[in-house]
């Protein structure tokens, strides 16, 4: 099964991602089909993607996620600022982590770790937390969306509770991701 490990964001949170994503739609003058806009209900922070998982591995997983969650306290995150992967060319669009970011990092550095010990393959660059706003496919677009990150600068979705660790069986659907809950893991 396909797996990821992510924290849940608050439906607060989830509906200011909304408003900011229709005001940027409004904002950029491009073809429906250049931009692939994440449905707000599937946002999540991820910590690590896992990929492909047999069935025999989860129940390791789970066990080191659950070891790694009970290490950490529980702790606020504050989510705001746009920004994109890509430079010049936006590739994808994103809303970054602010106040809490350096804990987060701590967590999904932690998890890494655990993981690559474990056998699973460890990341070649560092870890930015961020959430997904959309997903670019065309250069024009791109650029045009690139230009407006520096307007939402000072943006601010508000703060999330980060209270536990959860894995996730992502199938892929012709009308979008579908999420399920494999395990739950709280923090201290």
């Amino acid at each position: 099964m396909r797996l990821f490990i992510a924290i849940d964001i608050n439906k607060k949170i989830k509906n200011s991602l909304r408003g900011l994503q229709k005001q940027i739609q409004g904002r950029v003058d491009i073809k429906e089909y250049y931009v692939k806009w994440v449905n707000t209900e599937n946002i999540h922070l991820t910590l690590k993607f896992l990929g492909e998982v047999k069935d025999r591995d989860v129940t390791d997983l789970c066990d080191i996620v659950k070891d790694i969650a009970g290490r950490f306290k529980c702790f606020n995150l504050d989510i705001g600022k746009l920004g994109c992967f890509g430079g010049k060319i936006a590739r994808v669009l994103w809303v970054g982590t602010g106040n809490g970011s350096e804990k987060l990092c701590e967590l999904a550095n932690e998890l890494e770790e655990h993981l690559a010990h474990a056998g699973w393959p460890k990341e070649n660059r560092k870890y930015a937390g961020h959430l997904t706003l959309c997903r670019i496919k065309n250069t024009q677009a791109g650029f045009e969306f690139a230009n407006i990150c520096s307007d939402y600068e000072d943006f601010k979705a508000g703060t999330v509770a980060v209270d536990s660790v959860k894995i996730y069986q992502s199938q892929l659907m012709p009308t979008g991701p579908v999420y399920t809950v494999v395990g739950n893991f709280k923090l201290q």
